[in-house]
């Protein structure tokens, strides 16, 4: 897994509330469970008129001036609906490396920390200036500092955000949870060599056999 340290990229404004894991990634694209090819189905029902992806012009992912963004600013209550982990492949796949909302669905918020996201939680007030800013400014670049929990502006006003400090070291150093769990993988073999020998009965070939 991609570690996330600092962060600087082109931001794109989605000035809408609720949006939801189907409309993130449509379950039409569930078909598969590899990581990879997810991007291009990336918000599919908004961003094309048809089944032959022709681009919508009116949704703001289209426009040429939003093309390489990888910070993503929206309303409140993002990724709720369904639990799919296709969601954040998908968003990662095409390039956010973050999500800034007032609020996140518990499932999805989760979801991102195992898939290189940092999901950044902000007041609303701060969020929809933001967005005012975003559409008013061609370019609107916006600096992430994991370790300082810091979103810098391009007018160098800093905004700072909470987390939790596990999920905060998992990002940093990249691992997902079997990542974590592998760290003590000789602790984990030097329990296994003390249950063997406190209660072989449960390694015996044997027992295993019936």
């Amino acid at each position: 897994m991609q570690p996330f340290t600092t962060h600087t990229g082109l931001v794109l404004p989605l000035d809408r509330v609720n949006v939801n894991t189907d409309e993130i990634l449509p379950a039409r694209f569930l078909k598969t469970i590899k990581r990879t090819g997810l991007g291009e189905a990336l918000f599919a029902n908004w961003r094309y008129l048809d089944e032959a992806q022709t681009p919508n012009p009116d949704f703001v992912l289209n426009a040429p001036r939003y093309q390489g963004v990888s910070i993503l600013v929206a309303g409140d209550n993002f990724g709720c609906g369904s639990s799919r982990e296709h969601a954040p492949w998908a968003l990662a796949e095409y390039g956010f490396r973050a999500i800034i909302t007032p609020s996140f669905a518990d499932i999805f918020y989760n979801n991102c920390f195992s898939n290189s996201i940092l999901p950044i939680a902000i007041p609303e007030e701060t969020v929809n200036a933001l967005l005012a800013e975003i559409e008013a400014t061609p370019g609107y670049q916006l600096a992430i500092d994991l370790a300082a929990q810091t979103v810098t502006r391009p007018n160098q006003d800093v905004i700072h955000f909470e987390i939790d400090a596990f999920r905060k070291e998992r990002l940093l150093k990249g691992l997902d949870m079997v990542g974590w769990t592998l760290q003590m993988s000789d602790d984990i073999a030097r329990y296994e060599q003390k249950r063997q020998q406190e209660a072989p009965w449960y390694f015996s070939n044997s027992l295993i056999a019936r």
